[in-house]
């Protein structure tokens, strides 16, 4: 759905809330198609984040798998190496 919106379980340290909050507003951007709401529409838009920061945190708080957790700093490396085949050179 949405590019930015990162996979934030079974990592090694886990999603801290700056993530899952910056997830969350990805998310109501994508949906509301608005980056930055009117003065009218603030306080829903803030809502709305705030609510599915909660549901988000509630959801990585409650899952369990029993992968290994994957580290950050690999899964960035592999990231890069991916980008860097499909995009090539910068």
């Amino acid at each position: 759905m949405c590019r930015n919106i990162r996979q934030l379980h079974n990592f090694e340290p886990p999603a801290t809330t700056d993530e899952v909050r910056a997830a969350a507003l990805q998310y109501v951007r994508k949906v509301s198609g608005s980056t930055r709401p009117s003065q009218a529409n603030q306080a829903a838009f803030d809502a709305a984040v705030a609510e599915v920061a909660h549901a988000t945190q509630h959801l990585l708080d409650h899952l369990s798998t029993s992968a290994p957790p994957r580290d950050r700093e690999t899964e960035a490396v592999k990231a890069r190496a991916r980008a860097q085949a499909r995009y090539g050179a910068a």
